[in-house]
């Protein structure tokens, strides 16, 4: 690790989204002197276009550790939102009742079941229960529910919050540690100098003992510059967003849930079209037509609006987290599950970062599992 000298900050964390905001809040509460640097809302910012989430649930197929680090994030969810309550007085409004996948055919359900199956079959997958639902049983617990709908899968793990509410406590949180929030403040380079890390930013040119990029599909750019890698690529997934109605539901589900304010939430679309956020009608149209097949009521309910957000996704959908092997105090953090990984980003990953080491158990997701020669 590199010393702590008088520098600016002891850490700069590049990208202020959910993954960067969980580990300068866990950083903060270590006593570091954190800057968090954001580019602003001009940012092509996976965050704005989160479900709120907290999923174990078919996460690991073909890397078992990360169906381990999943769950150990949800395991700690509960002691996570209680910090951020202390600090801030915000409720991210958790619950984890335990959530459903859905499917509209005997076929649908058997394909499910069978990914489950050989999904937590896997060598060294830290194995969990999960319940398969006819239409019967499933009935009970959702009630409502449309003619088409078979069956379900249950994981009593799963769960969901209020994500608007968990960005906020989040900054809320990092700012009452003591933690410095830079907006509007791109970092266009980055160098390491000695003992420290020099950023040229918008604003000005800055020195910290460490730096952890945390800038979603901006990572490609800046992790070269300081020995690491971060290939990521953008994936669009849209949400609809209903009026409030009646309470009617009480799981979430994969791709609908019920807010902790009566909004219903429709999404888990997946297109690869580059950078184009803009929305897509037959998309929003098949993500609308499926909900009603699971709720039918759903068809009188008015849409408020709809939005588009760019995911930031690895080749095989993973987290990247690594060092600098040539510039030691330099780490890269990222993921596409911001909210189901953020107690597991601010408990876990931060106190690692603040020692210099991530530890042996992380070493899977390390970038060197992309080199397609090396695998070969």
């Amino acid at each position: 690790m590199r010393s702590r000298m008088a520098r600016e900050h002891d850490v700069a964390v590049i990208g202020g989204g959910l993954v960067g905001s969980a580990i300068a809040y866990g950083l903060a509460r270590l006593g570091r002197r954190v800057c968090l640097y954001d580019e602003g809302d001009i940012a092509y910012r996976a965050s704005r276009g989160n479900f709120g989430l907290v999923w174990v649930q078919g996460k690991g197929q073909g890397l078992a550790p990360y169906g381990g680090w999943t769950q150990r994030s949800v395991r700690r969810y509960p002691e996570f939102a209680a910090l951020l309550r202390e600090d801030t007085g915000i409720d991210v409004a958790l619950e984890q009742p335990g959530g459903f996948h859905l499917c509209l055919s005997e076929a649908e359900l058997a394909h499910r079941v069978d990914q489950l199956t050989r999904l937590v079959a896997q060598p060294g997958f830290e194995r969990y229960a999960f319940d398969v639902l006819d239409r019967a049983a499933l009935g009970e617990r959702l009630p409502g529910l449309g003619p088409q709908v078979v069956g379900a899968t249950y994981c009593r793990l799963d769960g969901h919050l209020n994500p608007l509410r968990l960005f906020r406590a989040l900054h809320a949180a990092f700012l009452k540690r003591g933690g410095i929030y830079r907006p509007n403040a791109k970092v266009e380079a980055i160098t390491s100098e000695g003992d420290a890390f020099a950023l040229r930013t918008a604003t000005g040119r800055v020195e910290a003992g460490q730096v952890v990029l945390t800038s979603g599909l901006g990572n490609a750019t800046l992790a070269p510059q300081i020995g690491l890698r971060a290939t990521v690529r953008p994936q669009r997934g849209m949400i609809v967003v209903l009026e409030r109605v009646r309470r009617f539901l009480e799981y979430p589900l994969a791709t609908l849930r019920q807010t902790d304010e009566g909004t219903v939430l429709i999404g888990d679309s997946q297109e690869e079209v580059g950078f184009d956020d803009t929305l897509a009608t037959a998309v929003l149209a098949t993500l609308a037509s499926r909900a009603v097949q699971v709720f039918p009521f759903l068809r009188d309910a008015r849409v408020n609006r709809a939005w588009a957000a760019l995911r930031v996704m690895s080749p095989d959908g993973f987290p990247i987290y690594e060092q600098s092997a040539g510039a030691p105090g330099a780490f890269v953090a990222t993921c596409h599950s911001g909210v189901t990984l953020a107690a597991a980003h601010a408990l876990e990953l931060a106190p690692r970062i603040a020692a210099g080491e991530l530890g042996a158990d992380l070493s899977p997701f390390l970038s060197e599992r992309l080199n397609v020669q090396k695998a070969a």
